[in-house]
């Protein structure tokens, strides 16, 4: 339904007509919000004001993409040389924090908008790929968890694999095993034996391209073998896993229950405890989840 097709006939329809219709104008107006961050805030304020109005009218959440686009996207000087540039890399780090937290809140905004649209139950793929992006690309270190929070839940394991890698590129010793893990149980939390396994092979390619071994981490060779098992009915031979690499995967404690996940999708295995969920709201809560 476009705003063109609203029933006008109360007058309460009428006022929310007016009010989409100057929301509109943000378009033109939003732009401006790109100097400081100060603006930035304010500009995200303001967008997310206009998705709760969009949600009265309900009006299509397929609109919000121009918003979305015109988030300032500024790069963070990387070389300094005196006291200045250590203070404008200072301001610089703080704008950057304050554009991905304004960027977040309007995007979730509209991905609950989404799920009360009728989209996908997790909301639309669209906008959760466009999160991802945006807190990747825009965040001085960015959070992983978030990103593939929001990349699983999305429709492009082709941009996920290529953000991967290239946080490969950049991370501490340690953390590329753990982003790749992490990004293959997400998958799979959510039933996606396909798109996990892509992310797999991709891992495989840029290995074999670079020359690297990564046949010492335990923790690869968990999820090689924990990929192979899904393919099958094979539910004793998934608990034995778990069992075997225990201290792999405790090296992150939501790893624990994103397996209890994928228990349930692929073998129906029921949590008997409550608390054992206790792990997956904390994870939820790192992850941005949408109801927060």
């Amino acid at each position: 339904m476009s705003i063109l097709e609203l029933n006008l006939s109360s007058p309460t329809q009428k006022a929310l007509s007016h009010t989409i219709t100057n929301f509109y104008r943000i378009d033109s107006q939003f732009t401006q919000f790109s100097k400081d961050h100060v603006e930035v805030t304010c500009g995200a304020e303001l967008a997310v004001l206009f998705v709760e109005t969009l949600v009265k009218g309900k009006v299509p959440y397929s609109r919000l993409r121009k918003i979305y686009e015109v988030f300032p996207r500024i790069a963070v000087p990387e070389h300094l040389e005196d006291d200045n540039d250590m203070q404008k890399l200072s301001e610089a780090l703080g704008a950057a924090k304050t554009r991905v937290e304004g960027c977040s809140s309007f995007v979730k905004s509209a991905i609950r908008w989404s799920i009360d649209s009728g989209a996908d139950k997790n909301g639309s793929p669209e906008l959760h790929n466009m999160l991802a992006q945006y807190i990747y690309s825009e965040s001085p270190e960015p959070d992983m968890t978030k990103v593939s929070y929001h990349f699983a839940r999305g429709i492009n394991p082709k941009l996920f694999s290529s953000t991967l890698i290239d946080f490969m590129g950049k991370c501490y010793p340690g953390e590329d095993d753990l982003a790749i893990a992490r990004a293959v149980l997400m998958y799979l939390s959510q039933g996606n034996l396909r798109d996990a396994d892509y992310i797999m092979d991709e891992f495989k390619k840029k290995m074999d391209s670079e020359e690297l071994d990564f046949s010492e981490s335990e923790l690869i060779q968990f999820i090689v073998y924990l990929l192979q098992t899904l393919e099958r009915d094979a539910l004793p031979l998934f608990r034995i896993l778990r069992q075997s690499f225990k201290s792999s995967t405790d090296r992150d404690p939501a790893f624990n229950e994103l397996l209890d996940e994928i228990a349930e999708k692929f073998y129906g295995v029921h949590r008997k405890n409550p608390l054992q969920g206790m792990f997956g709201d904390i994870f939820k809560m790192m992850g941005g989840d949408i109801s927060l």
